[in-house]
Formats: structure tokens, C-alpha cells, sequence
């Protein structure tokens, strides 16, 4: 069912979306991208009649327990958000309850009328929620008449809010939000195009993280630039003098192999030339140019150098379609940006020359939107991992509950 396609008028909608949103030490929000993209799913909901229940997690309070093994619900408490969501729904009430099921939660959804606005409490406070309980998602389904799973950034995790709760409203009451649908839309778009030549850069630290993505590219793309931390793995694996660099010792032979398989499969896959290496990992470190596979001792590569701007440059913008997953470097230090940031701007450009370009996972977003180039690129994709496990081809358990 498409959203376009359900009657809002005097219902309620429960909407997981996905304000995982990163906070700052007095619990501000510093980047509202996220908030932002559900904004329509609920602009539409709240137009057409309809009130909307929002439930989304925040952090992993599960994981950072107090001392007497209690959650932090001070740092993890979706209440931060409040004011930040106040902002991008503009003359909407807004209003939120410190509680994610139970009898006040749902006398709060009982009274909330048409055109209005209930943000529930973070749903990793309940421990069903990453169980995939049934129960809460029950408890969940019970505030509402319609579900829409808007959050792609959580699809690849089967738990109650995402999956579970599907199991209680049925086809025709249940949709994707306008975020999730892009998503989905624009990362099949680029998986399987056949306006060639197809180009996928990956970057990163480690090679382990990215081996499943790499070998479904495989499959697909024309080029397959590596860069970052992982670049490494393969130099050395090649001979080369790596020093003190990022380097995954037991994926070597890995890292071959795969250089062998693109090899039968016609894929031209383009290493690094040479690094700009530092005497240590910070911003205020030495630092020079050397050939790839030349690294000396005690120094480390954290950043590709002038040559391999120019080379990946000039395959990206001879491509027709783009797909980048990972940086080319420590983008977070500005004396190691530069080949991140000539590669936004190679992909922007290549943009405006008509290919169509999708930048997949945080980092890449997060260096795209540092350098103010979000709006060159064809689609950003809100969801690090998720977008990173449909690369890789698997089947994102929030997409096929819905689907089911």
C-alpha cells in the first residue's frame, strides 16, 4: 500500500521514524537532518486529516547502563528532540509523553486530535523493543488506526517498532513514509542501473566492513574505486610498505581474491597512487606525500594523495552512475579532507553532467554535507547501516514485515 493511497481523514497514524539524532553535552541536537526528512511523511498525514504518534529510539541506552544497572534515561530521553521537531513542524502542536506504552500513553493518543502531534518516549527504554516482543508491539499497534515505517535508517533491525508491530494492521493499513519510499526507490535505482559506465567508491577503515558490499559491486559496477583505512589492506597485500597504517592482517589473502574475481569479471578496480601519510593520528602531525606501497616506518596514510585525486576524478567523471559508500580519508581532520572533499566535488560534478549519483552510510552524508554539497548529489540516503545492508543485497527485516 502506498501512502498517497490511505484515507488519513479522523484517523491516527503510528509513525516510527527516525530521530536517532546526534546530541551534544548539554543535550542539543547538532544536526537535524533526520528530523527533517520525516517531516513530509507527517506534513502529509497531519494535511489530510489525520494526527500522528511518532515512536522512534534515540542512542543505545541498553548498552550504557548507570552503575546500579539502570538506564540513563537523562541522556537517552527523547524529550531533547521536542524543540528541535517544534521547529520543523512550524505552527503544529506538538507534544510528548515520557512513557512508551501504558494507560497514560494511551489516554494521551485517545485525545489527540486531528492535526496534531504525540511524540512517544524512546522505545529502547522497553526492553521488548530490540526482542521484538510482540506484546509491546501489541501494545504499540493499540494507539492507532494506521502504521507507516518512515525510518530507513532502523530497517535492518528486526524489532517491535520496526517488524513486529506490521504483524497488527493490516496491507491496506500499513505504508511506507515518503523518506523510506525514496530510499528504497533510489538505492535500487543505483544497485541496478544500466546507464553505464557505473562507478562504486569505497571507503573506510576496514575491509571486514565493507567485504559483502564489495563483492555484491562486483556484480554490478564498471569501476570499483577503494580508498581509506581499507586501501591499506590491499597495498600491503600487494607487497607494499604500508608503516604504522590501518591494516587487517587476516583479510589479506581476502583482499586478493577479490582483486582476482573482479578481474575475471572485467571490473576495473582503481587503488590509491599515493597517500599523504602523517608521523602520527592527529591533525598537527607531519606530514608528506609518498607513492602507494611506500610508506616508511612509524609514519601512517590518512588521506589519498594529489595522483589519485586526479585518477579517481577523471573515472568518476566519465561515469553515468555513482555510488559512494565510505570517505577516502580522516575527513574530521581538516589537514586530511582534501581527497574526501575532492571527491564530493567530483561526484557533484559528475552530477551536473547528468549521472546520477547516491551517497550511502553517515560518513559519506556527513563529509557531503560539511562541504555544503547535499543538494549537488542525486539522493543522500538517510540510514548508515541499513543503506550499507541493502548494498550488500541482504533483506532488510523492516521493509519485508511490511511487505508480507
Amino acid at each position: 500500500m502506498k501512502i498517497n493511497s490511505i484515507n488519513f481523514n479522523g484517523k491516527k497514524a503510528l509513525v516510527r521514524v527516525d530521530f536517532n539524532v546526534p546530541l551534544d553535552d548539554n543535550y542539543n541536537v547538532t544536526d537535524d537532518n533526520r528530523i527533517k526528512a520525516a517531516v513530509p511523511t507527517i506534513e502529509h498525514i497531519l494535511n489530510n486529516g489525520g494526527a500522528a504518534i511518532l515512536v522512534s529510539h534515540l542512542g543505545r541506552p541498553e548498552k550504557k547502563l548507570l552503575p546500579d544497572g539502570s538506564m540513563n534515561k537523562e541522556r537517552f530521553t527523547l524529550e531533547h528532540v521536542v524543540d528541535t521537531l517544534r521547529q520543523n513542524l512550524p505552527g503544529r502542536v506538538v507534544k510528548f509523553i515520557n512513557a512508551i506504552t501504558g494507560p497514560a500513553v494511551q489516554d494521551a493518543a485517545n485525545k489527540l486530535q486531528p492535526g496534531e502531534v504525540l511524540l512517544l518516549e524512546n522505545t529502547r527504554f522497553d526492553k521488548g523493543e530490540k526482542k521484538g516482543d510482540e506484546t509491546f508491539a501489541q501494545a504499540l499497534a493499540a494507539l492507532a488506526d494506521v502504521y507507516i515505517n518512515d525510518a530507513f535508517g532502523s530497517a535492518h533491525r528486526e524489532h517491535a517498532s520496526t517488524a513486529t508491530v506490521t504483524k497488527f494492521f493490516t496491507p491496506e493499513n500499513r505504508a511506507f513514509g515518503f523518506l523510506m519510499e525514496n530510499e528504497i526507490i533510489n538505492a535500487t535505482k543505483a544497485l541496478n542501473s544500466d546507464t553505464r559506465p557505473i562507478t562504486a567508491i569505497t571507503g573506510g577503515a576496514k575491509v571486514s566492513d565493507k567485504l559483502l558490499l564489495l563483492e555484491n559491486l562486483l556484480n554490478r559496477v564498471d569501476n570499483l574505486i577503494i580508498g581509506g583505512g581499507m586501501s591499506y589492506t590491499f597495498s600491503k597485500a600487494q607487497g607494499g610498505k604500508i608503516g604504522n597504517s590501518i591494516c587487517e592482517d587476516d583479510k589479506m589473502e581476502l583482499a586478493l581474491d577479490l582483486l582476482k574475481k573482479a578481474a575475471a569479471k572485467g571490473v576495473n578496480v582503481i587503488l590509491p597512487l599515493d597517500t599523504k601519510i602523517a608521523d602520527g593520528f592527529s591533525n598537527d602531525a607531519n606530514t608528506k606525500f609518498v607513492e602507494a606501497g611506500q610508506i616508511p616506518d612509524n609514519w601512517e596514510g590518512l588521506d589519498i594523495g594529489p595522483k589519485t585525486i586526479d585518477l579517481f576524478g577523471k573515472v568518476l567523471l566519465e561515469s553515468k552512475t555513482i555510488l559512494w559508500n565510505g570517505p577516502v580519508g580522516v575527513f574530521e581532520f581538516e589537514n586530511f579532507a582534501a581527497g574526501t572533499r575532492a571527491i564530493a566535488e567530483y561526484v557533484a560534478k559528475a552530477t551536473e553532467l547528468g549521472a546520477f549519483s547516491l551517497i550511502g552510510g553517515g560518513d559519506s552524508v556527513a563529509a557531503v554535507k560539511q562541504m555544503g554539497l547535499l543538494d549537488k548529489v542525486s539522493f543522500a540516503s538517510t540510514g548508515g547501516g541499513a543503506m550499507l545492508e541493502f548494498l550488500e543485497g541482504k533483506e532488510l527485516p523492516g521493509i519485508k514485515a511490511m511487505e508480507a
